[in-house]
């Protein structure tokens, strides 16, 4: 009888830890990619749509060289409750790279089974530019022959499509947007919202031609 009480306060415990950590489930995603693509507006419009969808949200400080051309990261966490925008090794659930030696750099930080949205395209580094360095090749090619499961479009060329070259970072965010499963007049309001007036067509046609590339190639 003892023995029975003790399974069962045992099955009472293990019961409250699941509905405890289901209560506290989060979603990771990694943002990488070089000073003047914009991946602080990629992240406040990723923000502004998850907070509507009544998340509770933490974004990052942004880690290494915001100015152009250097190394830029940011976190973004969701869920029922979070505690720490910070994002472990081996725990995103996207990774969101905007620049493929970028994405060779944190690719540790994707989760196994995690998807990385790959901008297929290359920003020399500084070492590059001034001979020092070469640029690697077949880094895309490289990372999906790990069994990664990579959706790699080339952002730059769909912004340029859209009306500017600048707005990679919708392009991008119009990717993630089909795989969140968060219905697309949210995320163009976010952008009506975030985006200075006279960039919003571009800015949401930009993140029309990521959101329909999701099963196609571009």
């Amino acid at each position: 009888t003892r023995r029975c009480a003790s399974a069962a306060v045992f099955a009472r415990d293990c019961a409250a830890w699941a509905r405890s950590e289901a209560e506290t489930m989060t979603e990771s995603i990694f943002i990488a990619g070089v000073g003047g693509q914009g991946l602080l507006l990629a992240s406040k419009i990723l923000g502004c749509v998850l907070v509507g969808e009544g998340y509770d949200v933490k974004l990052s400080e942004v880690h290494g060289m915001s100015q152009r051309g250097g190394s830029v990261v940011t976190y973004v966490k969701y869920g029922d409750k979070v505690h720490s925008p910070l994002i472990e090794k081996g725990e995103a659930d996207f990774f969101l790279a905007f620049e493929e030696l970028e994405a060779a750099r944190w690719l540790g930080y994707l989760k196994t089974g995690g998807r990385l949205i790959l901008n297929a395209n290359r920003i020399r580094p500084m070492p590059v530019i001034t001979g020092k360095a070469e640029y690697p090749q077949g880094i895309a090619a490289a990372i999906k022959a790990t069994g990664v499961d990579v959706k790699a479009l080339d952002a730059l060329a769909l912004a340029k499509k859209a009306g500017s070259a600048k707005a990679v970072n919708t392009v991008m965010i119009g990717a993630l947007a089909k795989h969140l499963l968060i219905g697309r007049d949210k995320w163009e309001r976010a952008i009506e919202a975030l985006v200075p007036e006279k960039f919003k067509a571009i800015n949401l046609k930009a993140f029309e031609e990521g959101y329909n590339c999701v099963h196609t190639d571009c």
